[in-house]
């Protein structure tokens, strides 16, 4: 590369993923006013994980007037959770609205990246070879993207059909058919009640319980929908009670002391009148209450699953799953279950970040490596030894309680705003001290232990060294507060040479 090639890249920006983490990160960027980035999404249309989740009854549980941008907040929803068809269409409102279709390039899949120090640019590889390079990386291929498969023996000698929710057959017939669903998270909770409409029988084979509670769905009537589109405010002030609302129940999870009592009584009270309404058997309800407190895993909002689950249609195995057979699931206990279709509906790799990406910073470092003992990020965002790159839905920024899109804007911004350092003060490149992200991690990993997360159930927000690696540790606001504006002093910035700063004003 020539030597003013440096400056030839320095307006660059590279975005993995197309979902609403890009959607975001290019609106931000555009409102900054910078336009020299591309979107590489490995599929052929946009939407990340509502685009790869199709399963019957796939939706949000969290009110659509909070999960939607604050950029784009007053779109006509149907109803107040939306359905995943109806969130696709969003996403690409968004980006056609905001002009970033002409940012996309599809079929891009990013295999690896590596840094550049001595120019100041990244080089993306992809999948069929090619390369591009850029001053600047952003990933957001989010956490919900690749399904994760439990190891059990025998699962290729299956002779029937199966497949992940996350990867749904759209063309197979239930109809008659008696399918086993291996799985009880928030996937199984939506398409298993659906699935019971089609299917003659349903063997459900369950881990570990989850708190369920009430899901206060409705479609919006005729006379909502047009006061919402007179008064758009209304929008605005609904969006504001929820989002208060779920920070309040937030409590529960993260904090201690009176609020934590009565937010944490409230979702216990929810969640057991609905047992004793929905589920009259006694030993049923027991086998379906939790030993944990709520919000150690995902708590799960559905009107359907617990009248699923005592179907006579519905069989409810607790025992261990021993091995799949040629026709079937045998448990530990010696049980057989003939059945004709395996539905895993066994959730996401999320601990498993940017993976299968290989990323090499400083010195050929690889992040895989770096991360081999659990993932950590400064305010998920920024990781030492990888200048000029930053994540967003990094480590420990999903939430227990709340909308991935109020942090997924909050990391967008601060984004934005630290290539708009890089820019304005000819930077060749910025990183997070190495002191700052230890320090942050500490602070994250102490606050974990008066979480439920840590609280001894197994569940996907902890790491394979038993940390809480996914989950950010306070409320939505508080994350908001900290990534409004980036703190130079906790970077290292390298200036551009002399001579290329002299070539950019020539």
């Amino acid at each position: 590369m020539a030597p003013d090639g440096s400056a030839k890249q320095n307006r660059t920006i590279a975005i993995i993923g197309g979902g609403l983490g890009g959607l975001s990160m290019a609106y931000y960027l555009k409102r900054a006013g910078i336009e020299s980035f591309t979107i590489f999404e490995k599929a052929a249309d946009l939407g990340g994980v509502w685009r790869e989740n199709t399963y019957p009854g796939a939706a949000c549980d969290i009110p659509s007037h909070l999960y939607s941008f604050s950029f784009e907040p007053h779109y006509p929803w149907s109803c107040r959770y939306g359905k995943q068809s109806e969130i696709l269409d969003y996403a690409r409102l968004v980006a056609q609205k905001h002009d970033l279709l002409r940012h996309f390039s599809f079929g891009k899949e990013v295999a690896g990246a590596q840094y550049d120090a001595e120019q100041g640019v990244w080089r993306v590889q992809f999948g069929d070879g090619s390369v591009v390079e850029a001053a600047v990386l952003v990933s957001a291929v989010g956490q919900l993207h690749r399904p994760a498969f439990p190891d059990i023996p025998g699962m290729q000698r299956f002779a029937g059909r199966a497949f992940h929710s996350a990867r749904w057959d759209h063309g197979y017939d239930f109809g008659g058919k008696t399918v086993a669903v291996i799985g009880s998270g928030a996937s199984a909770v939506q398409f298993v009640p659906e699935l019971l409409k089609q299917a003659q029988r349903i063997v459900l084979f369950q881990r570990s319980p989850g708190w369920c509670i009430p899901k206060f769905d409705r479609k919006f009537s005729a006379f909502e929908r047009m006061l919402l589109r007179r008064f758009p405010v209304l929008y605005d002030l609904d969006r504001r009670r929820i989002f208060w609302l779920i920070e309040f129940l937030a409590s529960s999870m993260i904090a201690r002391g009176l609020l934590s009592r009565l937010a944490d009584g409230v979702m216990q009270s929810l969640a057991r009148v609905l047992m004793r309404v929905q589920v009259r058997d006694a030993a049923l309800r027991r086998k379906l209450t939790p030993d944990f407190p709520v919000g150690c895993k995902r708590t799960l909002l559905s009107n359907d699953w617990l009248p699923a689950l005592a179907s006579p249609k519905l069989t409810l195995v607790t025992e261990a799953i021993a091995e799949i057979t040629s026709d079937g699931v045998q448990t530990r206990d010696g049980t057989r279950y003939a059945v004709d279709a395996i539905v895993y509906g066994t959730g996401f790799a999320a601990a498993q970040f940017l993976a299968p990406m290989e990323l090499k910073g400083l010195n050929g470092q690889s992040l895989r490596e770096r991360w081999r003992d659990g993932a950590e990020a400064y305010l998920g965002v920024s990781v030492a030894g990888f200048p000029n790159f930053f994540m967003l839905y990094g480590p420990n920024t999903n939430l227990g309680a709340g909308s991935i899109i109020y942090m997924l804007e909050a990391q967008a911004r601060y984004i934005a705003q630290c290539v708009q350092l890089l820019q304005q003060q000819d930077l060749r490149s910025m990183q997070v001290h190495e002191a700052v992200q230890r320090d942050f991690n500490r602070e994250v990993q102490q606050r974990n232990r008066g979480t439920t997360y840590e609280s001894g159930c197994h569940s996907w927000y902890i790491g394979l060294d038993g940390r809480n690696t996914n989950n950010w540790v306070g409320y939505m606001s508080e994350y908001g507060r900290r990534l409004r504006v980036p703190n130079p002093d906790d970077y290292q910035l390298i200036p551009l040479p002399l001579e290329v700063r002299a070539a950019r004003t020539a």
